[in-house]
């Protein structure tokens, strides 16, 4: 009897990356019939009291289904400020904002709206091959034999698995967008700040400040005159030579005139 046929060898992994390419975003069928929007607005209120509004503000959020994803508060520059982002489904966006012009004077509020309905499917799409390129992968190292090929497999397996992982985490992060709008809210009081008075100056102190202040003048004048010491120099000296030729011309004994005959 002829020996039966051997088997054919399983595919390379670079064959299988090859068939399992995602298709281009322009050749995928439309899934989804909706629009996927994130809303995010950034607010800044002043308010006239502050536990009155930050009351009325766990109300609001706990009335509209959102919650506080984080706060801060703080003390300084003569405010009382807290800092608060809030989480609130897409239904109740609109509304909240709308109750949040009650706790206060609204100073500054921008809206913005992005659409990543495309970025959505782009990013599902990726991530349902690489899950089929995963179980393929896991397919062909159960049937491989050699080391070598065994070493290849898990290293592209290992590859595919990172690139799930990352993939999963902004399809998490994108239907979290999508299913909570963000408002970034800065709530404020302006504090009182106490005047200091102003301090009695008596006669006394008042002679003393005239008696350095006049101090202070001289020692200027002072400072002055022996930064001009070059100056005065000159003038002493100039003073000096003209002094000293002058005596010698009134001691010096006068010489007759010629007798005009002789």
């Amino acid at each position: 009897m002829a020996p039966p046929p051997a088997a054919a060898p399983p595919p390379p992994a670079e064959a299988i990356a090859q068939e399992t390419r995602p298709l281009p975003t322009e050749a995928r069928p439309a899934t989804l019939a909706a629009r996927l929007l994130v809303y995010h607005a950034e607010v800044r209120l002043k308010a006239a009291n502050m536990p009155h509004a930050m009351a009325q503000l766990d109300s609001l959020v706990q009335r509209s289904g959102g919650y506080l994803s984080a706060a801060s508060e703080t003390r300084a520059d003569g405010e009382w400020r807290q800092a608060t982002t809030i989480r609130v489904p897409p239904a109740q966006f609109r509304g909240l904002l709308t109750g949040l012009a009650g706790l206060g004077t609204i100073e500054e509020k921008k809206l913005s709206t992005d659409d990543v309905t495309a970025e959505h499917a782009d990013v599902a799409a990726r991530l349902q091959t690489k899950r089929t390129i995963e179980q393929q992968y896991t397919t062909l190292l159960a049937k491989a034999q050699k080391i070598k090929d065994i070493l290849d497999i898990e290293e592209k397996l290992g590859e595919v698995r990172e690139e799930i992982e990352a993939t999963e985490s902004r399809l998490k992060t994108l239907n979290n967008q999508v299913a909570y709008s963000t408002i970034e809210l800065t709530l404020y009081q302006l504090l009182p700040q106490s005047m200091p008075d102003a301090p009695v100056v008596s006669l006394g102190s008042r002679v003393v400040e005239a008696f350095y202040d006049g101090w202070q003048l001289l020692t200027s004048l002072l400072v002055g005159a022996i930064n001009l010491w070059p100056v005065l120099l000159l003038v002493v000296g100039s003073w000096w030579l003209w002094r000293r030729r002058r005596v010698r011309r009134l001691t010096s004994p006068t010489q007759p005139a010629p007798n005009a005959t002789s």
